[in-house]
This record gives C-alpha cells, structure tokens and sequence, in this order.
C-alpha cells in the first residue's frame, strides 16, 4: 500500500518535458529524491509543501528510484479551463478510479477532431509495426529504422504495463522531434494523443500521426516476477495479435543479451519465448542480427527453432547499425547496462528497426 510522507521542497532539480525533479527535506531530517508531474499538479516551488507517495524509493525499486508528488496542498493548481460539466474537452479517465486519475480527450471520441477519420478506420494498411518488451528497446529500434529510412514517419504507441505518464520517460522527452509523436494508451496517458485501446491508438498512429511505421512498447519499468506468465511484457503477444487484426506487419524485436546475469534473461529472454511463441497467435517477424558471437548465436538460434512453426525468423545484416547506435540523441540503457555493456541487446532492436525500414519499401 502507499507509504506517505510530507515535505518541504528545498530545490527544483532538473526539468523534462511533463516532469519536475526535486528535493524534499522531511520534518525527520531525511531528505527524498521526488518527482512532480506540473500537468497533475501544479508547479513546485521551494519552499511549498509536498505530500509525497515514497514507496517506490523506499524499496528500492530501480525505475521508480523517486518518492512521487500527490499534492501541493497549501496551493492547489487552478481547475483546467475547460467547463467540467461537458464532454467537448474529452471524458477519457486514465488511471482510472486512482486519487489521481486525469480526465482526457480521446483521439477518437466524438469531441475530437480526429473522430470521423478513425470512426470508419479498420485497417493500417500493412503498416510495419516493431513490438518490443522493454521501453529501453525503443532508441535502438528508432536507430536502426533510420539506418535505411532516414524520412520515415515513426510513431511510438505507449502501452501501460511500465510507467503510467509518458512524462515519466527522459527518453521519450529525448526524442522529441524524432519522432511522428507518441500515443498513450489503456491507463497509459501523456502522449500526444490518447487512446482508450492498443488498437484505438495503432490506428491514431497510421491514420492522425500518419505514421509510415510504428513502435509498441511499454512505459519505463517492467513487472517481472520470475515466473513463466507473471511480467508485464507478455502483453507483446498481444500487440502481435492487435497488429495482425487491423491488417499491419508485426515485427517481432528480441530480448536478447550475453550480459544479462539472470539465466532466465540469457540468449533470448524467456519474456520473448513466452509472448512470441504462447500468446501471440498471428504470425510476426522475429529478427536476429547477423554478427552475434559464435556461442550466443547458437543459443538463440536453438531458443527460436519451437517458434518457426508460427514465425518467420529473419536474420538481419548488422553492418552500418553499431554507428547508428551510438549516434542516438538519447543515451542507451537497460537493467542499468549501456551499449557496450550488453551490445547483443541494443543490436537486435536496432536489427528489428532496420527490418521493418526495409518493409517499406
């Protein structure tokens, strides 16, 4: 359950886009690390007082290393200045039935502009589509996308099985201007466009955001429970399927590393083993670069000889892709181990990214 605490902000540390980092000084003498989300609520000052939700930081948790703000309560933001009692600025509650549920415009609800083109959309038209258990896979597989398709529209469709604001990501602030924009969808909010569904939100991103290809991931974070089915990135097979449904290219990108301790985690994942070749019913892309090290290459070749049945396995030259991923304007980072770290991650992203460029054509 949630751990309080009340503070005082003593600094505003640094900004990205949606997010506001702090120091919170407690009436103990401790002083918190914590985060504020302006848009939720409000714009923190030193010297204001903070409630804070600390568990995450108490624990020790890696991706929400913060104790998060809930309220200024001594000032309060002012109400939006939309009329509350109407529909025309949106009725989409995200987070929902939360203390901090927002209330958004959906892309596709009758009040927005977007509502005739998506009430008759059905299809993305064979866009190519990367799916990806990791929000860290997200730079690399860009990279590799604009390897061979510099001009391609890319979209990046969010969905809520890590971090819940978009705000949350410096990645994705990083990206800025990289990218065709970001849809949030499900309990997932703060994109450039909310959708109530992973499928609402493909067809935003093919048909708003005009998207010649697509990137679906989760937030930041990543349930994981060491168990066959309980992590949050089984929902890749189900974006497989919702890919497949709408009648676009799913690309399947890899969980693959030799630097990962966890013997679960070594050669591919069994996060990619389970939702690839249990969950996913429609046929995808599964992409291996070429270049792996001898061994490990053996491995992930035995790993993903079960999964051809249903699959394609498609191995993807690696020439030109270790370049483009150190010229991310983002650094690269997964479970805390950057590209040379464990280079068979990030690689295998950016191979899937350059295998959907190349579906187009």
């Amino acid at each position: 359950m949630v751990r309080w605490r009340s503070g005082t902000v003593t600094a505003v540390r640094r900004r990205w886009a949606g997010a506001v980092e702090l120091d919170v000084d407690l009436p103990d003498g401790a002083r918190m690390r914590a985060l504020a989300y302006p848009a939720l609520v409000g714009e923190p000052e030193p010297g204001d007082r903070v409630l804070l939700n600390a568990g995450a930081l108490l624990m020790g948790l890696g991706t929400g290393g913060y104790a998060l703000v809930v309220a200024l309560p001594d000032r309060l933001p002012p109400d939006p200045p939309q009329a509350g009692d109407s529909r025309d600025a949106g009725h989409l509650v995200k987070a929902r039935y939360t203390p901090l549920q927002p209330i958004l415009l959906g892309v596709d609800e009758e009040a927005s502009p977007h509502h005739d083109r998506l009430a008759a959309a059905d299809s993305v038209d064979g866009m190519p589509v990367v799916t990806a258990d990791l929000h860290s896979a997200l730079p690399a597989i860009l990279a590799g996308v604009r390897a061979d398709a510099p001009d391609a529209r890319v979209a990046y469709v969010l969905t809520d099985g890590g971090a819940l604001p978009a705000w949350f990501s410096r990645t994705l602030a990083g990206l800025s201007g990289h990218l065709a924009g970001t849809v949030s969808v499900g309990q997932a909010f703060g994109g450039d466009l909310e959708a109530s569904t992973l499928h609402s939100g493909l067809l935003a991103a093919r048909h708003v955001l005009d998207a010649d290809l697509t990137i679906v991931a989760q937030g930041p974070g990543n349930l994981g429970t060491g168990t066959r089915w309980g992590f949050s990135g089984i929902a890749v097979g189900e974006a497989v399927n919702a890919v497949a449904t709408l009648g676009g290219r799913p690309v399947g990108s890899l969980r693959i590393s030799d630097a990962d301790a966890r013997p679960r985690h070594r050669g591919v994942s069994h996060h990619s083993l389970t939702a690839y070749g249990r969950v996913a019913l429609a046929p995808a892309e599964l992409v291996v670069p070429d270049g792996l090290a001898p061994g490990l290459a053996a491995e992930v070749a035995a790993a993903l000889t079960p999964l051809a049945d249903r699959h394609r396995i498609v191995t993807v030259p690696a020439d030109g892709l270790d370049a483009a991923l150190r010229a991310t304007p983002v650094g690269l980072s997964t479970m805390g181990r950057g590209l040379d770290a464990d280079h068979a991650y990030f690689l295998a992203a950016a191979a899937a990214g350059r295998h959907a460029a190349r579906l187009l054509g």
